[in-house]
């Protein structure tokens, strides 16, 4: 049974939908959630679901990323994941703590990776005249948004559509695609599956 560990910054929507896949038969169970936000909502849900939380907050840490990452590393380390999943957790990472996780730490990124690294997302994609919209989910590198992608799931864009309907379809995605990589990332399944 593989451990797995999420690192949130928000209500963790997609911390749940990770969560909440991981029993019965899943090869995973969630042993930490941790945020760099004391106040994030998700904290609340994950230990309501009896999930341990930890949370270090970045500002405590001004303009020290590593001294941020160093004390993250503690109730992290403790967990002893297997696998680390970034859910919405809004912190650039150091390539020395991304390395220490090398082939272990997934992210997912609300577009259809290589488009549009980094924020607004879906304002991008209404603005290039996108007839698609997603997610991806991938290996984490120390380039941001960037390393071997295990899943992608695909959204139309609808006439009319503003950034905030449709990061709402891409968010409903973003729920079924990342458990789904998860479950098979844990079972050593590293292809990439297309929803």
């Amino acid at each position: 049974m593989k451990r797995a560990a999420i690192l949130i910054s928000g209500g963790g929507s997609n911390m749940v939908a990770l969560v909440d896949s991981m029993t019965g038969d899943h090869p995973a169970r969630p042993v930490l959630v941790a945020s760099n936000d004391p106040k994030a909502a998700g904290l609340a849900r994950a230990a309501a679901r009896g999930i341990p939380v930890a949370a270090v907050d970045h500002r405590a840490f001004p303009g020290d990323r590593a001294a941020f990452e160093e004390a993250l590393l503690e109730p992290l380390l403790a967990a002893q994941p297997d696998i680390i999943c970034l859910a919405g957790f809004m912190r650039i990472l150091t390539p020395s703590f991304v390395n220490r996780f090398a082939g272990r730490m997934l992210n997912i990124h609300p577009s259809l990776l290589p488009l549009y690294p980094g924020l607004d997302t879906h304002a991008r994609a209404l603005a290039a005249g996108d007839r698609q919209a997603g997610a991806t989910v991938h290996l984490v590198t120390s380039a941001l948004d960037d390393g071997p992608i295990l899943g992608q799931a695909r959204v139309p864009v609808m006439t009319g559509d503003t950034p905030e309907t449709l990061a709402a379809r891409v968010l409903a995605a973003e729920h079924r695609l990342y458990p789904a990589v998860l479950r098979r990332f844990a079972a050593g399944q590293t292809g990439r599956l297309d929803l």
